[in-house]
């Protein structure tokens, strides 16, 4: 056994050998055969689909980390302007701060609205 470059020891007896070519292979065997993979189902060796599963994003997933990317980008950009500005650095704080507000008006807004 073996071909270039691949050394088999032990004379085709050792575990975890399998005898490719034995009369009586047992149900669930996996071999490779020329360049096919197969697979012993207790009455034949059947070629086992080489086919595979893709995965792609649609529109709006893609849409979705596009701008969520840009957002990110455009963060880091002030972040690092903020390092070196100190008019950049008051108006992220300043902006941090209305968000923040914006976020207990909102809160309040919904709370009203579902007790009245």
């Amino acid at each position: 056994m073996g071909s270039a470059g691949i050394l088999v020891q032990g004379g085709n007896t050792s575990v975890p050998y399998i005898n490719q070519t034995s009369s009586n292979p047992m149900q669930g065997m996996i071999r490779v055969w020329g360049t096919d993979m197969q697979v012993f189902d207790g009455s034949n060796w059947i070629n086992m689909s080489t086919s595979y599963a893709t995965v792609e994003l649609n529109s709006d997933t893609q849409s979705l980390l596009n701008w969520a990317r840009e957002k990110r980008d455009e963060e880091m950009m002030w972040q690092s302007l903020a390092k070196d500005n100190k008019a950049v650095k008051i108006a992220l704080d300043n902006l941090e701060q209305a968000r923040q507000q914006l976020d207990v008006t909102a809160k309040l807004s919904r709370e009203y609205e579902t007790t009245n």
